[in-house]
């Protein structure tokens, strides 16, 4: 059974930081890439991160550049987010992606959101 689960989200300050993890298992983890996601209210679900099977290459959302980092551990089937410098509209539920894609064959999981509230 597949499973992606979230956690490390809750309520911070402005300015504020948290870590995000992503626990997998069902399938082969470093076979694929992971990203996250979020969607806040009213809005559609945007990339926040995303990080190569190997750790090697990452990928960031503009307004995330500099402020958050996505890493992996291979060995513990978790990717992480590092978010730093949280500002009001990073309010969002954040969800972990998980996907691989052969040749036309895209397999892609979801974990089920981990809230995350910046707020005074």
């Amino acid at each position: 059974q597949v499973q992606l689960v979230e956690s490390g989200g809750g309520l911070v300050q402005p300015g504020g930081s948290l870590r995000l993890s992503c626990a997998a298992s069902g399938f082969i983890f470093s076979s694929y890439a992971m990203s996250w996601y979020r969607q806040a209210p009213g809005k559609e679900r945007e990339l926040v991160a995303g990080i190569s099977t190997t750790g090697g290459s990452t990928k960031y959302a503009d307004s995330m550049k500099g402020r958050f980092t996505i890493s992996r551990d291979n060995a513990k089937n978790t990717v992480y987010l590092q978010m730093n410098g949280l500002k009001p509209e990073d309010t969002a539920v954040y969800y972990c992606n998980a996907l691989r894609v052969v040749d036309t064959n895209r397999v892609a999981y979801w974990g089920q959101g981990t809230q995350v509230t910046v707020s005074s």
